[in-house]
């Protein structure tokens, strides 16, 4: 995902977060504040731990699947000038190493073996009942107004 792409997603989270928590940019909260009021974690580190989900079911396809295939191709012919753009699988092994700290050249080892893979990358972290709950009954309303 490239730096744009990540700025435009959490620009876009952030402004839905702002009005469901009912304040706007001229009240100056920061999205901090907001995603800790709401009792969410950011957009990106969901993003991220999916990425490296589905890298998990990658690797661990048939070979003779086509994602598999597509991720496993090396492209021929001339490259055009410039720096070469960020592929996914350098990508992913970066995301890997900064999040997980494992190294890219036992990424695709590691991911491989499903049990030590899973606790790595969990689907969603689960709250309890009453957290669930409390940020369902929570209600934020703007600095100097009550709530109903």
């Amino acid at each position: 995902m490239t730096e744009r792409t990540r700025s435009r997603v959490q620009a876009a989270k952030m402004s839905f977060l702002r009005r469901v928590a009912g304040f706007s940019l001229r009240d100056r909260v920061r999205s901090s504040v907001i995603r800790e009021e709401l009792g969410l974690e950011p957009l990106l580190l969901c993003l991220e731990r999916s990425q490296l989900r589905w890298f998990g079911h990658l690797v661990r396809m048939p070979t003779g699947r086509l994602p598999w295939e597509v991720f496993q191709a090396r492209p021929v012919g001339r490259r055009p000038r410039g720096r070469p753009r960020t592929r996914w699988r350098d990508y992913i092994s970066t995301l890997a190493w900064e999040r997980l700290g494992i190294p890219p050249s036992e990424l695709v080892n590691v991911a491989r073996e499903r049990e030590v893979w899973g606790p790595c990358c969990p689907r969603d972290p689960t709250p309890d009942k009453r957290t669930t709950m409390r940020m369902r009954m929570k209600r934020v309303t703007r600095p100097g107004k009550l709530s109903t």
